[in-house]
This record gives structure tokens, sequence and C-alpha cells, in this order.
């Protein structure tokens, strides 16, 4: 007779069931007893490898650190490198919408996201951005990537185009010049994105030439 069958814990695991957990209901929701529901173990059990619910949170930040990638901060020129960076980073919190407000809130602790963000500005640093602006700059990607996982631009216009007119006027040309150009909404939320990211470094390349 085989040996009945239990979920194989460790943190990592535990981690992973959290994250899809926020994944399908947000952080908000999480509790130690569903989540041992999810895992399908008694919740006494999480404490063998876990201490808390804070200790889990830390658990799925290391979980979102992992995935993002900064060797392209270290391969390739710093313009490129941090764009890649930015996208990749981006497309981390796109999978995972409902961890931004979870990220958001915590202190950055764990080793990844701690070099990530020395990675970052040490290359800010050494294409000749002063320390304190490189923490700005730092701050600024920090903000257009979250900001623009998070929101969706064009699904706060909930009508028709045509329909903003004739009182918002502008409104309506943008949005159906937007629409022309591509019918699918978050075809406008990834424009944006790019236009800012391109806005920031070119800006920034700007002030090092003029220094």
């Amino acid at each position: 007779m085989g040996r009945p069958h239990q979920a194989v814990l460790s943190r990592k695991a535990i981690a992973r069931a959290a994250l899809d957990f926020i994944d399908d209901h947000g952080y908000e929701a999480l509790t130690m007893r569903a989540l041992a529901d999810r895992l399908g173990v008694r919740g006494a059990s999480l404490y063998h490898h876990v201490r808390s619910k804070d200790d889990i949170l830390d658990a799925v930040g290391e979980l979102l650190d992992a995935e993002i990638d900064v060797s392209p901060l270290r391969d390739r020129p710093w313009q490129e490198g941090i764009a890649a960076y930015a996208r990749g980073y981006r497309r981390v919190f796109l999978r995972h919408p409902n961890a931004i407000s979870l990220v958001a809130r915590r202190g950055v602790r764990g080793t990844d996201a701690l070099r990530e963000y020395d990675t970052l500005l040490d290359t800010l640093i050494r294409a000749g951005v002063q320390p304190a602006q490189a923490l700005e700059v730092g701050a600024a990607i920090d903000f257009l990537v979250l900001g623009s996982a998070l929101e969706t631009y064009t699904a706060g216009f909930t009508r028709p185009p045509g329909e903003y007119r004739p009182a918002y006027p502008a409104l309506a040309d943008t949005l159906e010049a937007a629409t022309r150009d591509d019918p699918d909404p978050a075809a406008l939320d990834d424009r944006g994105f790019e236009r800012g990211l391109t806005l920031l470094l070119t800006g920034l390349a700007h002030e090092l030439a003029s220094d």
C-alpha cells in the first residue's frame, strides 16, 4: 500500500503558494489559515518552516526579486541596459499586479533586492551620475515601473472616444488617435511606459552630456 500523499513543505514552497494566493485574492486576504488550506496542511505545519505571516511576505518578496533580471545592467551600455532591466522588472509585476501593494509597503531587506538596487545604482554612477542624483533616478525608475504595472490608463475611460465630445474634445481626439494606432487598450499602456522610459533616459543622457 502506498504512503498517503502529503504536501512537501519548505519555505520556498510556502512562499510560492502564498504568491499564487496573492495573485488570486490580493495580499490583504492572505492569512495563515487560508494558506494552510491552499497547501492542504494544518496551520501548525507552516510554523516548522516560517516564523510568521510577516516572514512569509518576506519570502514572497524574495521570489519576486529572484524573477527580476539584472544581467542587462552588467552586460550592456548603460542606457540600453537600464531600459532592458526596467522592461523585465515591469514584466514581473504585470504577472503579479496584486503583489505591487505588498512590495510598496515593505522595506528592502532581501539579498536579491539589495543586490538589484546596488547594481542599478552602480550602473548609474559609472555612467557619470552623481550618487545623490543616482538615487533619485533609481526612485524614478521604480515609480515608472510599478505605477505602469499597477494602473491601466485607457481602462479609466469607459465610453467610446466619440462620446467624450464635445465637452472634452482633446480627450476625444487623443483617444480616437490612440485607438486608430492600436485598438488594444493594453497597447497604449505599453507605449506610455516606453515613452516615459525614453524621456527619462534621454533626459538623463542630455544632463550628463551637458556637465
